[in-house]
């Protein structure tokens, strides 16, 4: 019999792999955490401020990634790919969700509560408190719920 028995189909065969949306990422970033834990050395109260520190970290690496997949250092030219950012994107994620685990056993509870409040939100046009410098100020419109810029 060949390499692929007949019960496993050669890679040409097999279907694309798509995402797991049913992958239960909180286990992940519990096991990230538990093995974070166990390489420390410091005191809990530090291990804490640093790894809330590391979101600037990351999120500093976004920033060069898009500098860098958008060629604005004429010195360098273009040195990142918009797979890149993404990347950086995904590693922003993953480092606020240990940082908030590190807060919270139930990070997961919290961080769901959070979403279903974000979801829950208006999503009305911004007030007048938001109105670019210099522009007309923005009026209710009579009988709308939305506002006007006044001429």
């Amino acid at each position: 019999m060949d390499q692929h028995s007949a019960h496993d189909p050669g890679p040409a065969d097999r279907p694309a792999p798509r995402p797991d949306r049913d992958h239960d990422t909180w286990t992940t970033i519990d096991e990230l955490h538990d093995w974070l834990d166990s390489e420390t050395g410091i005191p809990p109260e530090q291990d804490l401020l640093l790894r809330m520190l590391k979101l600037s970290e990351e999120v500093g690496e976004v920033a060069q990634a898009v500098i860098g997949a958008t060629g604005q250092n004429p010195r360098k030219g273009a040195t990142h790919s918009w797979q890149d950012v993404e990347a950086e994107l995904c590693d922003v994620i993953v480092t606020a969700m240990v940082a908030l685990r590190t807060l919270t056993p139930d990070a997961a509870t919290v961080f769901d509560g959070h979403v279903r409040r974000v979801a829950a939100r208006p999503r009305s046009p911004l007030g007048p408190s938001w109105q670019t410098p210099g522009a007309a100020p923005r009026q209710q419109i009579p009988g709308h719920g939305g506002t006007a810029t006044g001429a």
